[in-house]
C-alpha cells in the first residue's frame, strides 16, 4: 500500500494543500466496470464501511484516509488482512481522494460536524456518497447538501443499515396496508443515559493526530482525550448525543410508513448531562405535524411488549396499534395480539442490501432507498428538538420556509460559522 505521509508533506507545504499525481498503476474505469471506493473516516463505523464494501462484488477500495495515524495503520493492516493484494493508498486529507479522478464513490464516517461538507466537496468532484448518521450538524447543511446533490447530479445513501432489514419493510407495509386506520400518534424512544466525563485539563496532542483538522469546521477547544474520536457525540459543540445518535435508527420507521408532513411546533424538556458533558441526560420531544402527533422520550411508553425495548416505535392507529424494534413486531386489534398480519400482501421490493443498493444506485444513476431527500426530512425535526431543549422553549415553525416563526434567537441554531481555515463550501 502507498502511503502519502503527513510528516513528510508537511515540510513542503501547509497541511492538506498539496497536490497529488496519481500512481501510474491506477486507471479509470466508469462504474459500469468496477466501482472504486475510498473511506474517509476510520474509526469503529469506518472499519465496518471498509469490511462491507470489499465484500461486495465489483467494488474496488483504492483509498482510506483519517487524521488519526493509528487508526489509518489499524485499518490498512485490516484490510490487508482481507485483501492481501489490495493497493489502497492512505491519505491524511480527504481532498487528496477528491482530486483524484478514478474514484467514483467515497463513503464518510468522521464526526457529525464534517458530514455535510465532505458531502458537498464529494458532489462537486463527481463522486457519490454513502454518508452514515446523522446527516449533518445543523438544518442550513442538510440544505446546501440537498442542493449539491441536484446540481451535480450524484447519488447519496444514508447509512441508516436496519433500513434494509424484513422488519422495517414489513412494518411499513401493515401500515400503509390502512388495515391499522389513520395513524394519529407515535411514540419513539431510545434508553440509555450518555457517559459521565471529568472536566479534562488541557493535555498534549498525540504526535499521531491531527486534532486540528479533527476540529475542523467547529469552534477551536484545548485538546483532550475524552472528547475526540466515540466521545464526541456527548458535546454539543460536535453532536446532540444519545438522542441525536439514534434519532434516524427509529425515525426512519416512522418516515417510511406514515411519511409525516407539516410539521407545526416542537416543545422539548429535559435534564442536562453529568459531569462535563453538555448534551441531554434525558429528553422528552413533542412534535405536532399537520395529522401526526410524534413524541420522542427516553424511555418507553407503559404498553404492552414495550418495557424491556432499549429502542422502539409504537403507532397508534383508529383500528389497531403496532409496536415494533429493529427485529421485531406486535400488532393489536380488538385486544388480540400478533406478530404478523398474513393478509397483508408483501408490497415493498425488499433490499439486496444496505451497502449494496447504494452500488445498484451508483450504477442505475436512481436514488436509493436511503436518498438524500428523504433523509433530509426525516432528519430536520430532530435538530429542531435540541434547538427547543436548549432554549427550554416550545418552537412555533413554517415547514414551507423552514424557519422558526417569531423567534430569531432559535433561527440563529439552523446553522453555524465554521471555523475561516476549514470553511470549504
Amino acid at each position: 500500500i502507498t502511503y502519502i505521509d503527513r510528516r513528510k508533506f508537511i515540510k513542503s507545504t501547509s497541511f492538506g494543500a498539496l497536490s497529488l499525481g496519481l500512481p501510474s498503476f491506477i486507471k479509470k474505469s466508469a462504474p459500469s466496470d468496477t466501482v472504486r471506493v475510498a473511506h474517509i473516516g476510520l474509526g469503529g463505523m469506518g472499519n465496518n464501511h471498509m469490511k462491507w464494501f470489499q465484500a461486495l462484488p465489483g467494488v474496488e477500495i483504492v483509498g482510506l484516509c483519517d487524521v488519526d495515524e493509528v487508526h489509518l495503520s489499524d485499518t490498512q493492516k485490516a484490510l490487508l488482512a482481507l485483501q492481501p493484494d489490495n493497493k489502497a493508498i492512505l491519505y491524511n486529507d480527504f481532498r487528496r481522494i477528491l482530486d483524484r479522478k478514478d474514484v467514483d464513490v467515497i463513503t464518510c464516517a468522521t464526526p457529525d460536524f464534517w458530514h455535510a461538507q465532505i458531502a458537498i466537496l464529494a458532489f462537486q468532484a463527481g463522486k457519490d456518497v454513502y454518508g452514515e448518521k446523522p446527516l449533518s450538524f445543523n438544518i442550513r447543511e442538510g440544505q446546501k447538501m440537498l442542493k449539491a446533490l441536484n446540481r451535480y447530479d450524484r447519488i447519496f445513501q444514508l447509512g441508516t443499515q436496519i433500513h434494509a432489514g424484513e422488519n422495517y419493510h414489513r412494518v411499513a407495509e401493515i401500515i400503509q396496508s390502512g388495515i391499522l386506520g389513520k395513524i394519529s400518534k407515535v411514540h419513539i424512544w431510545k434508553t440509555g443515559e450518555p457517559p459521565i466525563f471529568d472536566p479534562a485539563p488541557n493535555q498534549q496532542v498525540p504526535a499521531h493526530f491531527n486534532y486540528d483538522y479533527w476540529l475542523g469546521p467547529s469552534p477551536f477547544e484545548p485538546y483532550a482525550l475524552e472528547h475526540t474520536h466515540l466521545n464526541y457525540r456527548y458535546f454539543m459543540n460536535y453532536s446532540g448525543g444519545i438522542y441525536q445518535d439514534f434519532w434516524c435508527h427509529i425515525a426512519d420507521i416512522v418516515w417510511w410508513s406514515v411519511k409525516p408532513k407539516g410539521l407545526k411546533t416542537i416543545q422539548a424538556r429535559g435534564e442536562r448531562s453529568t459531569g462535563a458533558g453538555d448534551t441531554p441526560k434525558s429528553l422528552e420531544v413533542d412534535f405536532e405535524f399537520e395529522d401526526l402527533e410524534l413524541h420522542w422520550s427516553s424511555t418507553p411508553p407503559d404498553v404492552h411488549g414495550a418495557k424491556d425495548m432499549h429502542i422502539g416505535a409504537y403507532f397508534i392507529g383508529e383500528k389497531g396499534n403496532l409496536l415494533c424494534n429493529y427485529n421485531t413486531k406486535e400488532i393489536e386489534i380488538n385486544g388480540q395480539f400478533m406478530h404478523d398480519l398474513t393478509e397483508v400482501p408483501s408490497t415493498i421490493i425488499r433490499s439486496p442490501g444496505h451497502q449494496q443498493n447504494f452500488i445498484d444506485s451508483v450504477k442505475s444513476r436512481k436514488q436509493p432507498q436511503s436518498n438524500l431527500a428523504y433523509v433530509r426530512e426525516m432528519t430536520l425535526p430532530m435538530h429542531l428538538g435540541l434547538i427547543s431543549w436548549r432554549l427550554k422553549r416550545k418552537l412555533n415553525w413554517n415547514s414551507d420556509k423552514e424557519k422558526v416563526i417569531g423567534d430569531k434567537e432559535a433561527n440563529s441554531f439552523l446553522k453555524r460559522k465554521y471555523r475561516k481555515e476549514y470553511d470549504w463550501i
